[in-house]
C-alpha cells in the first residue's frame, strides 16, 4: 500500500510540475528587417527597413516606381523589362558583405548587381556584375549553367547549390573585397572569381559584355535589384562594409 501511495504521489507531483510550465509554444518567428545587437557591433547596417523605400530609388530616377512593399518585403511588381525597372541603393559601396533573403515567382527572372554606375549608362547590368536569380526548374526557356541561380551571369557557373523551391525564401550572400568576389547561397559557397584578372578579361571577351567597355571595371558603385518583368521579393537586406 505504501508503495502505491508513493507512486501516486510522484505522478501527482509530475502533473503539477507540467501544469506550472504550461503547454509548449511554437518558436518565435525571427525578426524581419532588423539588426541584432551583435550585428550592429560587427558594423552591419540595414538597407531596407521593412516599411519604406528609404535609401532606394529607381535607376536613373529620383524616386521608386514599379516596386511595392508587401509582407515586409521590397517587392518588384513585374512591370520592368530588360531595359527598365531596376532599383539601386542611394549610397555607393566599394568593398562589402551583402546579405539578403529573396523568393521568386514561378518562371521568374531577377538578379542582384553590384558596383553599378549610372552616368552615361542605360541599364544596371552594363557596368555591374550580376548574381543571377531565376526559377531554375520552371523558366520557360532552357537555361545554360551560367544563367542559373547563383551564377555570375554569363561568366561563372555555380557549384554545390542547395536551392529552395519557388515560393520559399533563399538566403544570398555576396562578398566583394578589392578584385575578389564570392557568391553564397543558403550557407554554401557557390563560386569565387577575381575581377580584372587575365581569366576575367578572357571571359569578358568571349561573352556579351565585350561590347560593354565599362562592364565590371568600377571599384565602387550602387547595389541594384532587378525587375526583369516578374514578381520577386527581397527582405532582411543588410550590408557590412569591409574597409
Amino acid at each position: 500500500m505504501k508503495t502505491k501511495i508513493f507512486l501516486l504521489s510522484l505522478l501527482i507531483t509530475g502533473i503539477m510540475a507540467w501544469s506550472c510550465k504550461g503547454p509548449k509554444t511554437k518558436e518565435e518567428a525571427p525578426l524581419l528587417n532588423q539588426l541584432t545587437e551583435a550585428e550592429m557591433a560587427e558594423g552591419w547596417k540595414l538597407l531596407f527597413d521593412g516599411s519604406t523605400f528609404d535609401g532606394w530609388r529607381s535607376f536613373q530616377a529620383d524616386s521608386v516606381y514599379g516596386w511595392a512593399i508587401e509582407d515586409d518585403c521590397l517587392t518588384a511588381l513585374g512591370e520592368g523589362s530588360d531595359l527598365s525597372g531596376d532599383i539601386i541603393t542611394a549610397e555607393q559601396f566599394a568593398d562589402f558583405e551583402l546579405s539578403l533573403e529573396w523568393k521568386i515567382s514561378p518562371g521568374g527572372n531577377s538578379g542582384i548587381m553590384f558596383r553599378v554606375l549610372e552616368e552615361g549608362q542605360k541599364t544596371t547590368y552594363e557596368t555591374g556584375p550580376e548574381y543571377q536569380i531565376i526559377d531554375d526548374l520552371g523558366f520557360p526557356v532552357e537555361l545554360d549553367e551560367w544563367h542559373r541561380t547563383g551564377a555570375n551571369y554569363e561568366m561563372h557557373v555555380p557549384e554545390n547549390k542547395n536551392l529552395n523551391p519557388v515560393g520559399e525564401f533563399n538566403h544570398t550572400k555576396i562578398v566583394v573585397k578589392g578584385a575578389q568576389v564570392e557568391h553564397w547561397l543558403n550557407g554554401e559557397l557557390l563560386l569565387a572569381y577575381e575581377l580584372w584578372s587575365d581569366d576575367w578579361n578572357e571571359r569578358v571577351e568571349k561573352s556579351k559584355w565585350k561590347t560593354r567597355p565599362e562592364y565590371g571595371l568600377a571599384k565602387k558603385g550602387h547595389i541594384a535589384l532587378q525587375d526583369h518583368g516578374d514578381k520577386v521579393w527581397f527582405r532582411n537586406i543588410k550590408i557590412r562594409e569591409l574597409n
